[in-house]
């Protein structure tokens, strides 16, 4: 028997709202698309230099930036913008592959 009633203890949480797809596909286009053309000229420039570089800088930067978004996935808004930088760097990156 718990002394102070049913549902103790337990935490209430707020009804969630609808999903804001329009709103939130707009944003990760948005963002895929800028995060794309930033990747793939910092790429594209650094295989100039050398492709293993380009290489290597993608990759530091990629697994350094995993730990965040990981924890960051789950936030109403970063959620977008988050699918909308991974779409870019994916596209970035397959370009890359392609323009070599």
């Amino acid at each position: 028997m718990n002394p102070a009633g049913p549902g103790y203890g337990r935490y209430s949480t707020p009804p969630s709202e609808p999903t804001p797809w329009a709103a939130g596909i707009t944003v990760a286009a948005l963002v895929a698309a800028l995060t794309m053309v930033g990747v793939y000229a910092f790429g594209a420039a650094l295989t100039q230099v050398h492709p293993l570089l380009s290489l290597a800088v993608n990759l530091v930067a990629a697994i350094g930036i995993a730990p965040t978004a990981w924890r960051w996935r789950t936030r109403p808004v970063t959620r977008w913008v988050l699918a909308g930088a991974g779409v870019g760097v994916l596209l970035a990156w397959i370009g890359l592959l392609f323009a070599a």
